[in-house]
């Protein structure tokens, strides 16, 4: 027999009380300001990234602008839910994990208790929810101290009681129960009218977080956990219904633009129960503002500096949505701060202090970028992949010649401070993984393999950061599976040998064949070396400062 969670009795409570519910006799629309933002990855500080918009003074051009930061962003939300009676708050997954030191040193217990302030009702959980594990994902959603970190528990009550909003993940299913893990969606009541959030993250999170995160899970299709969770919630009374979804799209435009919408996002709409009535997404850290295949669909970019505005009316009769706006907005960093959230900064800060500011080494003038060129090689790759290499190329570190990182493993530039130098912090920023290097033994035609795989089961090509003195060249004209040709792969100038054995090092993530790279799981001899982090650390402290050389190490041919 199987049981019920907790959560779900509590969402299938609230969804009987919504079908029961009556408007009173009214026949005047229900208002409801729904505020919704995607991808903040623990960001309670103002990112260093700008965002994209037309300039107000002339329309065709861009421009780009600074925002966010948890004090502003709080302040905002709390202005926009004072303009309607009824308001609900919704982030599209990745609220955690991959976050700066402020809040990853205490296991993202700072960004829960900073939503909690905020007024989050709703979180469909993403991919990087999973970095940890499932367990101390429920942790998060449940409360109470890490099992072995003393830096948990840090907060000002001396406790961590956990998120005081639902984490939804109707495709995700464990496998020893058949239920889901959170609730599949969390049904609000406005004037007796129901209104069902279903939440969800990527089919494909398997692929893209370790495989140790996911253990006993299973993902499902996006499209047909919702078309299937249609008829129950049309049972209940239950016509007005939005979809939060961890999986999103790619435009060229800006802010509130549709230019060229595609990626997954795309296919998912497209085959959505028309019962749906619009789509919050992330997942591509994107800003849109589209409507696919008649079903308005959003993204707010990412790390909380833009939230998306959305206004609905409710039909008393019908109890479905008739009207609906939505206007990406940038926070402004010119706004107000709520004054709860500099006091949540201002106790952890200090607490983090003596870490962050520490100063390890000095970069070039305007420091190194991660944005990659036309061939998918970026500076900041370039760098981190030659401190891998240095920290494993020695005989009792692994011997290694080549050294591979994943881009998605980069998650900001590397700004320094203005007289140059770098503090763990910046870094931290950088590559908040924590990943462990691990050096193994591949042929040539496995690392062959490898980088034909940069283009397999994705809607863009995830091309992997090498290290100095390994090349290749690629031609993604050609079918997946025929885009390295292995003759153009070189180590010190020399064509690979397919048959003979190399020593190659990449962090855990892609050792056990993260985002999809499946190849990394055929190493042998495998040897576990330091921390990726602590890797560059050296690598930062040995080059001072450290320079930037040409990205010509992977070659586009057109």
């Amino acid at each position: 027999m199987k049981t019920i969670p907790l959560f779900a009795l509590t969402t299938l409570s609230a969804a009987l009380l919504a079908g029961c519910a009556t408007t009173g006799g009214s026949t005047n629309p229900v208002p409801l300001k729904v505020i919704a933002f995607n991808d903040f990855h623990g960001n309670l500080k103002q990112p260093t990234g700008m965002v994209k918009v037309h300039d107000p003074a002339d329309e065709a051009k861009i421009i780009t602008v600074p925002g966010g930061g948890i004090e502003l962003m709080s302040a905002k939300v709390k202005e926009l839910r004072a303009k309607t009676p009824h308001s609900v708050v919704v982030s599209a997954g990745d609220l955690i994990n991959a976050s700066p030191l402020l809040s990853a040193l205490f296991h993202d217990e700072p960004t829960i208790e900073a939503m909690n302030l905020l007024g989050l009702d709703i979180n469909a959980v993403g991919n990087h929810e999973f970095d940890d594990g499932h367990k101390e994902l429920t942790r998060m959603q449940v409360g109470g101290c890490h099992p072995t970190d003393p830096n948990s528990c840090k907060g000002q009550t001396g406790k961590f009681e956990g998120a005081k909003f639902r984490f939804l993940a109707a495709n995700v299913v464990d496998k020893s129960t058949g239920n889901t893990l959170f609730p599949a969606y969390e049904v609000k009541t406005y004037d007796g009218i129901p209104v069902a959030f279903i939440g969800m993250t990527l089919k494909g999170t398997p692929g893209i977080v370790a495989p140790k995160g996911v253990e006993g899970l299973e993902f499902l299709d996006e499209a047909e956990t919702v078309n299937k969770l249609i008829p129950e919630l049309k049972a209940k009374g239950i016509e007005a219904i939005i979809v939060v979804v961890h999986e999103g799209g790619f435009q060229t435009g800006v802010l509130n633009d549709c230019k060229g919408i595609s990626g997954a996002i795309v296919d998912i709409v497209n085959k959505l129960d028309k019962s749906v009535d619009f789509v919050i997404s992330g997942h591509t850290h994107q800003p849109y503002n589209c409507a696919i295949n008649g079903i308005p669909v959003t993204s707010a970019f990412q790390y909380g500096q833009m939230l998306t505005d959305i206004d609905l009316e409710l039909d008393p009769v019908s109890r479905d949505i008739i009207k609906k706006k939505a206007t990406n907005l940038v926070v402004d960093p010119k706004g107000a701060k709520d004054a709860v959230q500099t006091a949540l900064i201002s106790h952890y800060s200090p607490l983090a202090a003596v870490q962050e500011n520490r100063v390890i080494g000095k970069v070039v003038a305007g420091g190194i970028s991660r944005k990659p060129n036309a061939a998918g090689e970026a500076p900041l790759g370039d760098v981190i992949a030659d401190g891998q290499l240095a920290a494993t190329a020695t005989a009792d570190t692994g011997n290694a010649v080549i050294a591979f990182m994943n881009i998605g493993g980069i998650r900001a530039d590397l700004v320094p401070l203005e007289n140059g130098d770098v503090t763990y912090g910046q870094t931290f920023t950088v590559q908040p993984f924590g990943n462990s290097l691990v050096t193994m033994s591949l042929t040539g035609e496995q690392i062959d393999q490898i980088l034909e795989q940069q283009w397999l089961n994705q809607p863009q090509p995830r091309i992997l950061q090498v290290s100095a003195g390994f090349s290749y060249e690629y031609d993604d004209r050609k079918p997946a599976g025929e885009r390295v040709e292995i003759t153009s792969i070189k180590l010190n100038g020399k064509p690979i040998d397919p048959k003979a054995s190399y020593r190659v090092t990449a962090n855990a993530f892609l050792a056990d064949g993260g985002d999809g790279f499946k190849a990394f799981k055929q190493g042998q001899n495998r040897l576990g070396g330091a921390q990726d982090l602590d890797a560059f650390e050296a690598f930062l402290k040995k080059s001072q400062p450290l320079t930037v050389g040409k990205q010509d190490r992977i070659i586009r041919v057109y």
